[in-house]
């Protein structure tokens, strides 16, 4: 069984004028995920440089439990591009699992004064 990187549950404080979540607090969580993960090819410092086919599937909803799975898809000399998939486990009695969300978030290492650096093997 696969485990997501974060899980978080949304609340009434995340939600837009039509009720639903707002997409920016989706993207924070997508790149706290997809950092989660890139730590685990890439120590040190990064930095996000894009989002990339980010695609909103289905909206996500107050109370909605929401998971973000992750995969390495590309380790480069400088950059780590990771897929996160995002799904919700509705809070409703039904309790049905959809996918919401997905992106490719790209990071690259950096040096202390922000200069790509190569990523160590």
């Amino acid at each position: 069984m696969r485990e997501p990187a974060i899980r978080v549950m949304l609340l009434p404080k995340d939600t837009n004028a039509n009720g639903t979540i707002f997409g920016g607090i989706i993207l924070s969580h997508i790149d706290l995920a997809a950092a989660v993960e890139a730590h685990k090819s890439v120590p040190g410092r990064i930095v996000t440089v894009a989002m990339r086919e980010v695609v909103f599937h289905q909206p996500v909803f107050v109370g909605d439990l929401v998971s973000f799975y992750t995969s390495t898809k590309k380790l480069g000399n400088t950059s780590v591009t990771i897929h996160v998939s995002v799904e919700a486990e509705r809070s409703n009695p039904r309790g049905e699992r959809v996918q919401v969300t997905e992106a490719e978030v790209v990071y690259v290492h950096v040096d202390d004064q922000g200069r790509p650096q190569p990523i160590p093997r």
